[in-house]
Order: C-alpha cells, then structure tokens, then sequence
C-alpha cells in the first residue's frame, strides 16, 4: 500500500525537466534559448535583467527579460518550463526593494544601472 502511494505521488507531481538556478527581479541573467529556423535549430542567447516572475511556484510560471540592444529597449517574456529553454546563468545579483521593476522602462542609460548584492 505504502509502495502504491508513493507511485501516486510520483505520477502527480512529475519532477520538472530542467533545474534552473535560483534568481529574482533585478538579477542579470542569460537564457539560451532553442530557435528553430526551417529544419536547422541554433541556441540564441538573451541576456538582460529579469523585470519580474509572475505565477512563482506554479506551472504556469513566467519571467520577464529587459535588455536594450542598439538604444531600443527589448522585453521577452519566457515560461519557466518552456522546453524551448536549454540554460539559465545567472550574472549577476542585483539589490531591488521591489519584487516588480518596471520603473526601468522609464530610464536609460546610468540611471537604469542596478546595484550589485555583495
């Protein structure tokens, strides 16, 4: 009966495919991501600070990215078990007071720089 129950459970909550690191808002990380492009697929990095995680501790949870590329800021919003998803590093760690930073959109240049968590 024990065995049984355990089997359940194992059944239930399946493990997730991959573990990733832990990181928050404000943190610099760099996902590598799978792109499929005809019959040919590549790893494409995107690094950038996370903005926010929305759904945490649920399978429907999500993160969000900000990089600026070329002055235009760019937001990329990635499932966390999305298994288009090889890798997450994380960078860097920042120091925020918020759990949600989208006052960074509004900011450029110095003025968008996180603080590092020593």
């Amino acid at each position: 009966m024990h065995q049984l129950i355990k089997y359940v459970e194992a059944i239930c909550n399946p493990q997730p495919a991959h573990t990733f690191p832990n990181f928050k808002a404000g943190d610099t990380i760099n996902v590598h991501v799978k792109i499929q492009e005809g019959n040919k697929v590549r790893i494409q990095q995107f690094q950038g600070a996370v903005i926010q995680r929305k759904n945490p501790n649920t399978n429907g949870e999500t993160f969000t990215v900000r990089k600026v590329s070329k002055e235009i800021g760019v937001e990329r919003i990635f499932p966390l078990l999305c298994p288009n998803i090889e890798k997450i590093e994380v960078k860097r760690k920042g120091r925020i007071r918020r759990a949600r930073i989208y006052y960074l959109r509004g900011k450029q240049g110095k003025a968008a720089r996180i603080k590092e968590l020593r």
